[in-house]
């Protein structure tokens, strides 16, 4: 935990939090803290700065905040994603928060399982807690937008064209296609596909709503590695 971030439900006053759950874990078993300890702390979609611990008991830590530095920008990116199976959604969610990812879209697609929709990962608690965990690893306060589209065709005909609107948009796709450029010129929207790639059918629907097929080279990765790997080439 790189940076402590509180919410305004810890605030004691206009100076002061307590924790009591994990956070306060932390700081006795992995910083083993002090009281008079300064550490990095931000408010969820806040401001970020210092607080310096002024009680530590086993049930509670206080701490004094001065919060005065804006978080960092977000990465220019909307990613549009097959539903990953749930191990592997909750690695993403946490890793795109990381990155500092603006945006994500999770939507269906052929080759999505449909018990996957069915997963407690998705519920909004658990999608903020890995979230939060992307965001005290890369120290961040900005939580990213999530949203959900259950039903392929509808969202790709009647909400994505408004989405891509005045944006790049890039499909990364397993072929013989150009090389996903490296940087962002505009801002960008990445859709990346299930396990083996969005079907044919898929592909060419994206494609005539504006998508411009990209690839990562010959070859196949996991769809959490093809995140990070795409992120990274366009944030150079």
């Amino acid at each position: 935990m790189n940076l402590l971030l509180f919410s305004t439900q810890d605030r004691i006053d206009s100076n002061r939090i307590r924790i009591t759950d994990f956070r306060l874990r932390h700081l006795h078993e992995v910083i083993e803290s002090a009281e008079g300890d300064s550490l990095r702390v931000g408010e969820i979609d806040g401001l970020m700065g210092y607080g310096e611990i002024i009680k530590l008991a086993a049930d509670e830590a206080v701490l004094q905040v001065e919060l005065t530095k804006q978080p960092p920008q977000k990465v220019p990116l909307q990613i549009i994603l097959a539903l990953p199976r749930p191990k592997m959604l909750r690695r993403i969610l946490r890793t795109v928060a990381e990155l500092g990812v603006a945006e994500l879209h999770l939507i269906n697609s052929n080759r999505v399982e449909k018990s996957f929709w069915q997963t407690p990962v998705l519920d909004s608690e658990v999608v903020e807690d890995y979230f939060l965990q992307g965001l005290m690893q890369s120290r961040d306060t900005l939580l990213p937008e999530l949203h959900i589209h259950k039903r392929f065709k509808p969202f790709v005909e009647d909400t994505l064209p408004g989405l891509i609107e005045n944006r790049n948009a890039l499909l990364a796709h397993p072929g013989d296609f150009p090389a996903c450029p490296a940087g962002m010129e505009v801002p960008t929207t990445l859709a990346i596909g299930p396990e083996g790639g969005f079907i044919p059918y898929e592909v060419e629907k994206l494609q005539q709503t504006g998508f411009t097929t990209v690839s990562l080279g010959p070859r196949i990765l996991r769809v959490e590695n093809a995140v990070s790997a795409l992120v990274a080439r366009l944030s150079i």
